[in-house]
């Protein structure tokens, strides 16, 4: 799967879940998640749990941490550094 497309199936769960009615254009690939509050902790879990049942992937616990999911782009990195393991 190409980066774009994890890229846009992250950011279009981020808008439908934690950001509805707000602009689509407002959250880029590199707007702060966690840092900014738009993802709590409880969101942070939805959001590690759809993307480990979208991409049949699994991330650990050390993984989930701000390097890895502060951004839309740091997500796809991840996403894409463990797809590319298999």
């Amino acid at each position: 799967m190409a980066a774009t497309s994890t890229t846009d199936l992250v950011r279009r769960f981020i808008l439908e879940e934690f950001l509805e009615g707000e602009a689509p254009d407002d959250l880029t690939e590199t707007t702060p998640l966690l840092s900014s509050g738009i993802l709590d902790s409880v969101a942070t879990l939805k959001l590690i749990t759809f993307i480990e049942e979208k991409f049949g992937i699994a991330i650990a616990p050390a993984e989930a941490d701000e390097d890895n999911l502060n951004t839309i782009a740091a997500i796809a990195k991840l996403v894409q550094s463990k797809l590319g393991g298999k």
